[in-house]
């Protein structure tokens, strides 16, 4: 099966001499959850508005389901989804009018049990009657996200979809995402939540300085970079590591007080063993605990390699 977005040489560059986007290839497969993680400034915003025909690239070629995004805008642009940062909402229409409208803009018959749906999942069925102006900024998030959702699209772009808003609507919003991947919708998100990233996405791709710097499954990705570490905690420091632990590559920090060990599978399979020497050795452990590389510690150690 064809990519659902498939991205070939993709550059923009602005009149200020600006380089937004470096070319950039990528492919996106249908039904996927895709995390683009980057630094402000890095090009996300850019790339997902080209997607979305909201920004013209400077070369390179963009593909929505096999429909150019440019020869063939009306039906790429049909397919997609965009839940963008700012809230941009009519601000005298009520919930309902504006998510109804929304949906007849991109030529879809008018549903209003689906679009009653929409709002029930949303938690803004009691605010259908409500003027824009009135609600929260979460509330207006919401319908954000209504509108977005309005015209069934294949492909969602969701750009800081959860920035500034309370813990109730990050629940729903993640909610929603599963059931619209369940349903075979391809979600594409960029958020600073990154621990959000790590526990939806199936692949993530990293962007700095308008290079995409890496793509990869986001499994594969917590095993080739992530790290495990064993923390002791002593009862009293050290000096120096004694020579017969010089084989276990420990490494002793706070003044004596913590010996560090980075773990592999062999090693965590040897914690026992290297408790027992440190016991014969007199070595007295007060605490100890591991700590695994997240995704934000991943993605902090890429950008800073190509700082």
């Amino acid at each position: 099966m064809p990519p659902v977005i498939a991205i070939e040489q993709l550059t923009k560059s602005y009149a200020s001499g600006v380089a937004a986007l470096q070319p950039i290839d990528l492919t996106i497969e249908r039904g996927e959850i895709f995390a683009l993680l980057g630094p402000n400034g890095a090009g996300k915003t850019t790339l997902i508005n080209i997607i979305c025909g909201i920004v013209t690239p400077s070369s390179g070629r963009v593909l929505a389901a096999g429909h150019d995004i440019l020869r063939d805008y009306r039906a790429a642009r049909s397919l997609i989804g965009l839940v963008p940062q700012e809230l941009t909402t009519e601000a005298y229409e009520t919930v309902w009018a504006t998510v109804a409208f929304s949906r007849g803009l991109f030529g879809r018959a008018p549903n209003p049990e689906y679009v009653e749906r929409l709002l029930h999942d949303l938690s803004l069925t009691d605010k259908r009657n409500s003027r824009i102006m009135t609600l929260s900024g979460g509330m207006k998030r919401r319908v954000m996200i209504a509108k977005a959702l309005s015209h069934e699209p294949e492909i969602l772009f969701l750009d800081e979809p959860t920035a500034g808003v309370d813990v109730e609507l990050r629940r729903d919003m993640w909610n929603l995402v599963r059931g619209l991947r369940e349903r075979g919708v391809t979600i594409i998100l960029t958020t600073h939540y990154i621990e959000e990233a790590e526990e939806m996405a199936d692949r993530v791709g990293v962007i700095h300085k308008g290079n995409l710097i890496l793509v990869e499954e986001k499994s594969a990705l917590m095993r080739k970079f992530g790290q495990k570490e064993l923390m002791l905690h002593l009862e009293k420091p050290l000096e120096r590591l004694p020579p017969e632990l010089a084989a276990w590559r420990l490494e002793l920090r706070s003044k004596g007080y913590e010996l560090g060990l980075a773990l592999d599978t062999a090693s965590g399979l040897r914690i026992p063993a290297l408790l027992k020497q440190l016991s014969e050795l007199s070595i007295e452990i007060k605490d100890l605990q591991t700590h695994q590389s997240s995704l934000e510690d991943i993605f902090v150690q890429l950008v800073r390699e190509r700082a």
